[in-house]
């Protein structure tokens, strides 16, 4: 599940906490495939892409950075060292708050803003993104 963050690893860097997109944010390309299933069953060509929109994306938090990985055949990357991070922000609607999914935008010194959408449990994440950079603080002093 997580092939190119593995393949990303420099030595000394581990895996801290490995977040996932949540298939609620997929509601609506889904409910478009039901919709359409009848109709020579071109309704489960969305229900692929949606799938693939969830299983193409990788997320996660390592002792120095944070990596996400977008993309099935093309690929966009956002990889941040956490010393560079100087805010998050936790983006969810209604609707997010209820099914515990939302959006990370990740702003810092010389990176334009990285907005991560469709995070599963997007608080934990922020939390556990908090805590790994606290602890690079940490063992700088």
């Amino acid at each position: 599940m997580t092939r190119y963050i593995n393949d990303a690893l420099t030595p000394g860097e581990h895996i801290v906490h490995i977040g996932r997109t949540s298939l609620w944010s997929q509601t609506g390309t889904i409910l478009l495939g039901l919709l359409l299933l009848p109709a020579f069953g071109i309704g489960l060509i969305f229900w692929v892409v949606a799938w693939v929109r969830s299983r193409s994306t990788e997320l996660a938090i390592t002792n120095k950075r944070v990596i996400a990985k977008f993309g099935f055949i093309s690929r966009r990357t956002i990889e941040i060292n956490l010393s560079k991070v100087e805010s998050i922000q936790v983006d969810q609607s209604v609707l997010g708050r209820m099914l515990n999914f939302g959006s990370l935008v990740i702003s810092g010194a010389g990176v334009a803003q990285a907005p991560i959408l469709h995070i599963a449990d997007p608080m934990r994440f922020r939390q556990m993104f908090m805590q790994a950079q606290e602890h690079i603080n940490n063992s700088e002093s």
